[in-house]
């Protein structure tokens, strides 16, 4: 590595002097954040599934019901279905 090269580099872009600037601009204006609409709806629903039950106790107590009284029925080709379908394989 040429060292020399490097102080050239320097001199022609100015970057081993601090240049010297103007008076700063002030403003009063103050930061904000604007959401978008997409960003709106997603958080309006986030807060929906969140309020919502990780649970369906309705759904719980049907299966077990078919499965106490013996006709609950689960097809083979069902249950490969949304094995595969987990993985991102279509049938």
């Amino acid at each position: 590595m040429r060292i020399d090269a490097y102080s050239q580099i320097n001199q022609i872009y100015k970057t081993g002097s601090k240049a010297k600037t103007g008076k700063v601009a002030r403003t009063s204006e103050k930061d904000k954040v604007e959401i978008s609409s997409f960003g709106k709806a997603y958080q309006i629903a986030k807060n929906a599934v969140a309020k919502s039950p990780d649970v369906r106790e309705d759904r719980i107590a049907e299966i077990k019901s078919k499965i106490d009284s013996g006709t609950y029925y689960v097809s083979n080709e069902d249950l490969a279905e949304k094995l595969l379908g987990g993985y991102g394989e279509t049938a």
